[in-house]
């Protein structure tokens, strides 16, 4: 199989060098409109780099789209009329009312991904298997200012890998009320998903990176780090104590076996299978579409 990556900014790189590593690729193949970047990145990767989107387009069988999201329709239509496999990277467009416009440009059969590359973090199945009847959940996504991030909120920057999750994963659809506080680079949103509280918060002025998800339940808690890929449960053994006029409440601390992987490998892996055997990527546009518009609402509370 031949594949292309149209766009090598920071998360264009990270496809180039995955696609290199991934077995069964006969070819990767690469194009931006940054010709020494494009150049650069071949060369460390063993790729073929391209001097125009429409020769890549006619060399390959799927392609991810990693230019910024503005150019994600436009470039999005051209690998459709080239019958590509296509994997867009989040968020699928700038608008939800983009997204729509485009999803109905789809020929039949192609198969079309959007790439939230939390989904295939290990821990979010690991936690999905736990929860059983959640009193509270609580998502933390905090980023150091970053140069790369142009054009967009911290909402659907960061906040909107969170929102999948919810509305994909841990509920069949996030239809609740939201209250939001924040601006372009700092957001929080307290939400009531099938009447459980939710509380989300985002930044992209932080100086700790934190990527973190706390769920309780009536007897027990749960903590999942997305970046170390460890999942912890705290049970209620029922011991309580004061020592030294402080309370003290014993726990039986459980560490979860994970299987560790690099998410955006496994998204990649999944993408170029779901092409091979035609059948559907797990984040489908129309998934894409509901974060989209979930973003669209917590941005209308600034």
């Amino acid at each position: 199989m031949d594949v292309g990556v149209i766009g090598v900014g920071t998360m264009g790189k990270n496809h180039v060098r995955v696609y290199s590593e991934l077995k069964n690729i006969d070819s990767v193949r690469v194009f931006d409109a940054n010709k020494k970047a494009a150049d650069e990145i071949g060369t460390k990767h063993g790729a073929i780099v391209h001097d125009s989107l429409e020769t890549l387009l006619s060399h390959v069988d799927a392609v991810s789209i990693c230019v910024p999201t503005q150019f994600h329709a436009e470039i999005a239509k051209k690998a459709f009329n080239a019958r590509c496999g296509v994997l867009i990277e989040k968020p699928i467009c700038a608008t939800s009312k983009d997204a729509k416009k485009l999803i109905k440009e789809i020929p039949k059969g192609l198969v079309i991904g959007v790439g939230h590359i939390e989904r295939f973090n290990p821990i979010v199945g690991e936690i999905r298997k736990i929860i059983k009847k959640p009193l509270y959940i609580e998502m933390k996504r905090h980023n150091p200012a970053s140069a790369r991030v142009k054009g967009s909120t911290v909402v659907e920057d960061l906040m909107i890998h969170d929102i999948d999750i919810l509305q994909n994963v841990l509920f069949e659809k996030v239809q609740c009320t939201l209250h939001t506080v924040g601006n372009q680079d700092v957001c929080s949103v307290l939400l009531k998903c099938d009447n459980i509280p939710v509380s989300l918060s985002a930044s992209r002025k932080s100086s700790k990176k934190i990527r973190l998800i706390y769920v309780e339940e009536e007897e027990l808690t749960i903590e999942g780090d997305f970046m170390t890929q460890e999942v912890t449960i705290y049970r209620k053994p029922g011991q309580y104590h004061v020592d030294a006029e402080r309370y003290v409440q014993e726990n039986i601390i459980e560490k979860v076996m994970v299987n560790k992987l690099e998410p955006l490998k496994l998204e990649l892996a999944t993408f170029l299978d779901c092409v091979q055997k035609g059948r559907p990527f797990p984040i489908t546009p129309n998934q894409a579409i509901l974060n989209l518009e979930v973003c669209e609402a917590i941005r209308a509370g600034f």
